[in-house]
């Protein structure tokens, strides 16, 4: 099986609530079991489109799936969901990325492993040092732990 790091996020409806339910469905997806989970974050907004603060957080998954079939998998989800695709960067029921997968590097053009930005973003850092801080990134050749830097404006969601 492979390790798959996925980050999640939500900022419409209640949001601890669409987390809860898309953890759920990871869950059964076929061949997939979800194995660590990250307290929730609570971030503001990134993009520059006004909108309410997003929990944010991520899981380990170990499955047997390819890269493609798990995308498919996990924007079923999204749509299950009722993630609408409007606004780029905008609200979003729920918000499921593939940051890493095993250590491969994927340049497709449905798929981007490592998520070309999560070495920017503390809310994807931040949830991934605490469940995996020893992850690696395969282009950069740094552990999890060596990228992420404090933020205080990702907050411990209580």
């Amino acid at each position: 099986m492979t390790i798959v790091y996925i980050s999640f996020g939500s900022n419409l409806g209640d949001r601890a609530q669409q987390i809860h339910d898309a953890l759920i469905l990871l869950n059964h997806i076929p061949n997939t079991v979800v194995t660590k989970v990250s307290m929730l974050y609570e971030t503001a907004p990134v993009g520059g489109v006004a909108q309410d603060d997003f929990l944010n957080g991520a899981a380990e998954i170990a499955t047997n799936l390819e890269p493609l079939a798990l995308l498919d998998a996990i924007q079923a989800i999204e749509l299950k969901l009722n993630r609408v695709r409007k606004i780029h960067w905008g609200p979003r029921t729920i918000d499921l990325d593939i940051i890493l997968f095993g250590d491969e590097v994927i340049d497709s053009e449905r798929l981007k492993v490592p998520h070309p930005y999560m070495h920017e973003r503390s809310f994807v850092l931040i949830p991934l040092n605490e469940i995996a801080p020893d992850a690696m990134h395969p282009v950069l050749n740094q552990k999890v732990s060596e990228i992420v830097t404090l933020d205080p404006d990702v907050r411990i969601y209580k």
